[in-house]
């Protein structure tokens, strides 16, 4: 998890102490075009021969013809400068110039959703994973920014830009980490760790205590390894909050597919099974201290699925938590049977929200690609994730949950299964109405608590990819959006 330091100045004289200050360029039909504060002029005229096309995510490093020992990177911004293209735009210079000590944004920043932008991505872009590194790494992301703007950003909003950065930045150390260091055990004393000194209260609930309380589904997942599952409960409940938001978070640290073995090629990336649980970690986190007025709870359910004489069989029942049964048809759909047993719990204590995150089914990716988030839910809170989405810049898109797709979980045996291995439409679907099964009611009614399920299988690691502020392996999508949730509700 890097550190950075953020500063703004109000302009930028060519003798700026940088190692490379950052302009920027725009594509239009007739050529790039210089983006940057007064100064650089003389690059306008060069822009082409250098090869600058303006595109998205292309950067050229050049000097100043009127300044020689002024290096810079040129960033492409894309078509237009808006406070999201800039933001992925000094992401990407960012996270392109690691090994890179200091940076100076030259950009015309008028706007101050632009300043919050720009420091958005850098903030996000300086990241490099070099925890299991055996040699030395020269690639140590970007430690210092100065921004060029004319009004420098608050203490508070300095205070948010840093801390979202640190909650992003965690996710990605934990997914990246190997599923050898990154047990069950090792991620539920992460999360106690990374809650320690802050307004949280921390429950861990380890195989005897998972037994006792009838979580059926996290221990049924996990019995096949030697590494036991837990349950992480974290509580943050700041005085006066009248909003209360639970996340419960997908956390399996590896994913074989249990007795339903996934073939090798597949298992390639299962590390990155867990990604929801670290997303609601990270969120709870940040948002303490950020400070946001809104109660916030985390369920974290963990547990390594793995093949073995004690793991579950196909077409064993369990009994979740909350006493409904599941008819176990793959033991490779195990995702949605821990999030089912963290779904009850937090319903019990009658949020007013609960989103569930998780990297559920390789059918999100088949329909969505690997950029966009598939949100699915019981009312219109669906309808305003996406929409919180939208305005900050991540890629979310609305599913349905089609009433005629629940009968594919009918068991003749238990109360439901857990995929129907002769119905594959839908796939991303059915895993919904699987989860919306185990939401609970309102205090007091017959109402179901709000609901809405984040399916990040596809954006929740980019594989080989770069793009903006995300380099290779996890990104932690979804974080900034969650705390802008838990943001609105406190001013609701």
């Amino acid at each position: 998890m890097s550190t950075l330091s953020l500063d703004f100045a109000p302009d930028s004289p060519l003798s700026a102490d940088a190692d490379i200050t950052i302009v920027g360029a725009i594509a239009t039909p007739d050529g790039p075009r210089l983006h940057a504060v007064d100064g650089f002029e003389s690059l306008s005229g060069v822009l082409s021969a250098l090869g600058v096309s303006g595109a998205a995510d292309s950067m050229t490093r050049a000097v100043v013809p009127d300044s020689p020992s002024t290096v810079v990177a040129v960033i492409g911004i894309g078509r237009e400068a808006t406070p999201e293209s800039l933001r992925q735009a000094a992401g990407s210079a960012v996270r392109q110039l690691a090994g890179t000590a200091s940076v100076r944004f030259a950009l015309p920043l008028t706007d101050h959703a632009d300043v919050v932008a720009v420091a958005e991505g850098a903030a996000l872009g300086a990241y490099t994973y070099t925890s299991e590194k055996g040699v030395s790494d020269k690639t140590a992301p970007v430690a210092s920014v100065t921004i060029v703007a004319p009004e420098p950003l608050s203490d508070d909003e300095v205070l948010r830009v840093t801390a979202t950065a640190r909650a992003v930045h965690l996710v990605r150390d934990l997914g990246n980490t190997s599923a050898s260091e990154l047990t069950p055990e090792d991620f539920a004393a992460a999360a106690s760790d990374e809650a320690s000194g802050l307004p949280i209260e921390t429950t861990v609930w380890d195989v005897p205590q998972l037994e006792a309380d009838g979580f059926g589904g996290i221990i049924g997942v996990g019995r096949g390894s030697e590494h036991g599952p837990r349950l992480v409960k974290l509580d943050y409940s700041p005085a006066g909050a009248t909003s209360h938001i639970a996340l419960v978070g997908k956390g399996i640290t590896f994913d074989t597919g249990g007795l339903s073995l996934k073939p090798s090629t597949g298992m390639m990336g299962m590390k990155y099974d867990m990604l929801g649980a670290a997303t609601a970690l990270a969120t709870i986190t940040a948002a303490a201290r950020i400070g946001i007025a809104t109660r916030v709870t985390a369920w974290l359910c963990m547990a390594e699925n793995m093949p073995s004489g004690s793991a579950t069989r196909p077409g064993d029942v369990l009994k979740m938590y909350g006493g409904r049964t599941v008819e176990v048809t793959n033991t490779d759909a195990e995702g949605r049977l821990v999030m089912a047993d963290g779904l009850a719990a937090a319903s019990e204590e009658h949020p007013d929200l609960i989103v569930d995150v998780a990297t559920l089914t390789g059918a999100a990716v088949v329909a969505l690609g690997k950029r966009y988030t598939g949100v699915m839910g019981n009312d219109d809170s669906a309808a305003n994730v996406v929409a919180i989405a939208d305005r900050i810049g991540e890629k979310f898109w609305e599913m349905p949950l089609p009433a005629e797709l629940r009968s594919a979980l009918d068991s003749d045996v238990a109360d439901m299964v857990n995929a129907n291995l002769s119905r594959r439409e839908g796939g991303m679907l059915v895993a919904g109405h699987f989860l919306s099964e185990f939401v609970g009611t309102r205090e007091g009614s017959d109402e179901k608590i709000s609901w809405v399920h984040l399916d990040i299988a596809g954006p929740g690691d980019n594989g080989t990819a770069t793009y903006g502020y995300n380099g290779k392996g996890a990104t932690g999508v979804t974080v900034r959006t969650l705390l802008a949730l838990a943001e609105q509700q406190a001013s609701a």
